[in-house]
């Protein structure tokens, strides 16, 4: 695709690197094919070919209007259309460079502000916790609205970590909505990682990964999110003995992969941070290790093994991680499946997403369910918090994360 950038964009990093992406584009419209939001509305200005061309318009200086923001805003961020295309277009890459621009030109709503403002400060605030345990406390009372986002209380085990040592060790994000709202999750992985004779250590210090900030087009407060995070593992990473740093949520696992990219251009953190992306490592990616140490001391007949998995778009078309969670779970006895129909479009959830975009996100959600409940399975299975609170807010099947089911196999 031909570019002319403006003035004000030529020359500059970030204008470099959106002109490159846009070269690769040929125009070819595959992407479109596989884009949950053109399926679902038909525009080809909500279509990554269409978001294109916008974001190529905005680059080369024409006007920015309330329409350019909002079929940005309807982009999911699914990357699907990376999956697709045969030119390797970084879509992903080009829209994080686009929207705060587009921003920065196009005052928002008062009310749209306001929301933005309150998830980009909440999600990853210390007072998020105690705001969760208010809202468990009174979910009864709730208007559905609300209690779809917030989660029944935890169950008991949820607290409890493991006390073993191992001479074998991983880092691993604890993240900042996932401690309040689904902590079992966390702490079964820290119990199947000790029953597979790995200990789990956390960096007190590390929060939120940084996608929230970033995917609400506060490209600055991301950065600052992962150089802090950067700071709290560094002397754990120098002082070594770590075999990697684990993500058990792949919309972390995406972002802190992509640190490299993201502070190359940091004279202070980029070397730091190329580091940290190497090390890092979705969960599934140690399950080729952990079935044979595992499978001796699991006890399926004491747990739901007819699942049904949803593959969510961050390990799938982020992380580019496919069949790894079917096919060790497999392995190890379940019975896992995914939908034969659509297993590669998104849910809705998308990060805030589902709070922004609630009609469309509903609408992805139920389709999603939909193809998951022909498969007849006891339990949903996915790989990432946002997906599995979005698709439970639409069904009585438990859908959890898949660590669960193995720890409670072990239990």
């Amino acid at each position: 695709m031909q570019t002319n950038l403006a003035q004000e964009f030529k020359g500059t990093p970030e204008g470099s690197e959106a002109e490159a992406i846009l070269r690769k584009c040929v125009h070819c419209g595959f992407c479109t094919a596989t884009c949950p939001t053109y399926q679902l509305l038909g525009d080809e200005l909500d279509g990554p070919r269409g978001r294109i061309y916008l974001m190529k318009q905005v680059l080369e200086g024409a006007p920015v209007t309330r329409s350019t923001q909002q079929h940005l805003d309807r982009c999911l961020t699914c990357r699907n259309c990376e999956s697709t295309c045969p030119s390797g277009v970084q879509y992903g890459n080009l829209i994080d460079i686009v929207r705060p621009i587009v921003d920065a030109r196009v005052a928002r709503p008062k009310r749209e502000r306001a929301l933005r403002w309150l998830l980009k400060q909440g999600l990853p605030s210390p007072l998020f916790a105690p705001a969760m345990r208010l809202g468990q406390l009174v979910r009864p009372l709730l208007p559905a609205s609300l209690k779809n986002k917030v989660p029944a209380s935890p169950a008991s085990r949820a607290h409890q970590w493991p006390t073993r040592t191992h001479p074998r060790k991983v880092l691993m994000l604890m993240g900042c909505v996932q401690p309040a709202m689904l902590p079992n999750i966390n702490s079964a992985t820290a119990r199947v990682l000790d029953a597979a004779g790995i200990q789990t250590v956390v960096a007190d210090e590390a929060g939120c990964c940084g996608a929230i900030r970033t995917h609400l087009n506060d490209t600055q407060g991301g950065l600052d999110d992962m150089r802090r995070n950067i700071d709290a593992w560094w002397p754990l990473i120098n002082a070594g003995g770590f075999e990697c740093i684990v993500m058990n949520a792949s919309g972390c696992g995406v972002t802190v992969k992509a640190y490299g990219h993201a502070l190359a251009r940091d004279p202070v953190y980029a070397e730091k941070a190329r580091r940290i992306s190497e090390l890092t490592r979705d969960l599934s990616e140690l399950l080729p290790d952990l079935v044979p140490r595992l499978k001796p001391k699991l006890r399926l007949r004491e747990v739901a093994t007819q699942l049904a998995f949803h593959p969510p778009c961050t390990l799938q078309h982020g992380q580019q991680l496919r069949g790894g969670v079917e096919m060790h779970l497999n392995a190890l006895g379940f019975n896992v499946q995914t939908s034969a129909s659509e297993s590669h479009l998104c849910c809705g959830s998308a990060g805030t997403y589902s709070v922004l975009q609630p009609e469309l996100a509903y609408q992805l959600r139920d389709r999603k369910l939909g193809h998951l409940a022909a498969l007849e399975a006891q339990t949903i299975v996915s790989a990432n918090i946002g997906c599995i609170q979005h698709l439970q807010t639409g069904t009585t099947t438990p859908v959890r994360h898949w660590i669960e089911l193995l720890d409670d196999a072990i239990a």
